[in-house]
């Protein structure tokens, strides 16, 4: 008894199928990419020494149209070779319900092909388009009367690390009415940075006018972790010691509270243990004390807790990383010489011009999730009392979650207490 395979692969959909999936017991292989040599190979040497069975995965596989099939099903039958597919339920004696599932599986490879075309060209897939930009010819191209919106969506973000008060921004200054969901999806999509994204995952890097400079997406990615390090909805409150500060004591999430007295306009902020299980219960403390608190800890601290970090040279990983994404660059340059001389096809060329670019996309990517700045030169700013002295609330929230994971109030005996300050690195 002799057992053989055959399998067909598309370079442009999917990669090479693994030989070992048949077991062990196939006495032979065929496999062919993008052409059918081996199909025919099959045929000539089952002409000569015909096979028990033949495995293969779905019917369609044995030609490229309904034709071909039928022609190398009817020769395959005639040789007494019975075949065998490991994922189509059609029966072959169900001749209505196999034609249908051929032609589906080609009509569906053709549209599957065409898509697969215009990504290694860089096309834009299909769909609809994201919001500020328009379909052009070859890529995106920018819609001008929505694309300032998204640009100032971006920069209300930056300047204040809140999702939901951007999202609140857009819609008053604007009237675009969008979800918290959404704005996020806006703000960890590619395609505002320039580049395109399929499904799949892959990135192709600078096929389009960015609307956003790749040194505000990388400080836009470092925003959003330290975002989820924090309590839901803390992230855009008015206040910046919302979501930080902790009672050492009872361990439980301090929250501002606001009072006000009795017919008077006066009002008074105040941090209480949310969830505090202790009878009596920690008592709240002055809002204002714990802030003052905080910076004179910021500016006592701080260097000292980045003095003892042992910090990577940027400078130096980040010329390493430039220069694997200059050594890609130079074999896409040498790639329209190969063609030309004719140690590569045109077809194949493109399938290595399409990895090599989103192979620099995702060095790109690791370059921006460094920091972009010296993070000693920035403790050196903040550690300045009278640095902190004309900041809004707004300023210090954003400095305080750039540098702290926790605020924690160590309380002692006489109603006195302290801050320990948990940083971030």
């Amino acid at each position: 008894m002799k057992i053989i395979a055959y399998s067909y692969c598309d370079p442009l959909l999917e990669p090479p199928l693994d030989p070992g999936v048949w077991g062990w017991e196939v006495d032979r292989v065929y496999t062919d990419l993008g052409g059918r040599q081996q199909l025919q190979e099959l045929l000539s040497d089952c002409r000569t020494e015909p096979a028990t069975y033949l495995l293969i995965r779905r019917w369609e596989e044995l030609g490229d149209s309904v034709e071909e099939v039928n022609s190398h099903l009817e020769e395959l039958e005639s040789l007494g070779i019975n075949i065998i597919t490991t994922e189509s339920e059609a029966n072959r004696k169900d001749i209505l319900q196999l034609l249908r599932e051929i032609q589906y599986y080609q009509r569906s490879r053709r549209i599957r092909q065409g898509h697969a075309r215009n990504r290694l060209q860089g096309k834009p897939p299909p769909g609809k388009v994201p919001y500020g930009y328009k379909r052009g010819k070859n890529s995106y191209a920018i819609d001008r009367a929505a694309a300032s919106a998204v640009k100032d969506f971006f920069e209300q973000f930056l300047l204040y690390g809140s999702l939901r008060g951007a999202v609140r921004y857009l819609e008053k200054r604007y009237g675009k009415k969008i979800s918290v969901s959404t704005g996020r999806r806006w703000l960890t999509n590619p395609v505002y940075r320039g580049d395109t994204a399929f499904r799949d995952g892959e990135i192709i890097s600078d096929t389009h006018v960015a609307i956003i400079l790749r040194e505000e997406a990388a400080q836009v990615d470092r925003i959003l972790r330290r975002n989820r390090l924090l309590p839901p909805r803390t992230a855009s409150a008015s206040r910046s010691l919302a979501g930080l500060v902790v009672c050492g004591s009872c361990h439980s999430q301090m929250t501002v509270t606001r009072v006000s007295q009795y017919r008077k306009e006066r009002k008074y902020l105040y941090l209480r243990a949310r969830n505090c299980p202790k009878q009596p219960q920690c008592k709240s403390l002055h809002y204002e004390l714990v802030l003052q608190e905080t910076i004179a800890a910021i500016c006592r601290d701080l260097q000292g807790a980045i003095g003892g970090l042992q910090m990577l040279d940027m400078s130096q990983v980040k010329s390493e990383i430039q220069g694997a994404i200059g050594r890609q660059e130079e074999i896409l340059k040498q790639l329209p010489n190969l063609i030309e001389n004719g140690i590569l096809d045109a077809e194949t060329a493109a399938i290595r011009a399409y990895k090599l670019r989103t192979e620099i996309a995702e060095l790109q990517g690791r370059m921006a999730e460094l920091l972009p700045v010296n993070l000693r030169s920035v403790a050196e700013a903040v550690s300045i009392p009278q640095f902190w002295l004309d900041l809004s609330e707004s300023e210090r929230r954003f400095y305080f979650r750039e540098f702290l994971r926790q605020i924690e109030i160590v309380r002692k005996e006489l109603n006195t207490w302290e801050v320990r300050l948990i940083f971030i690195f």
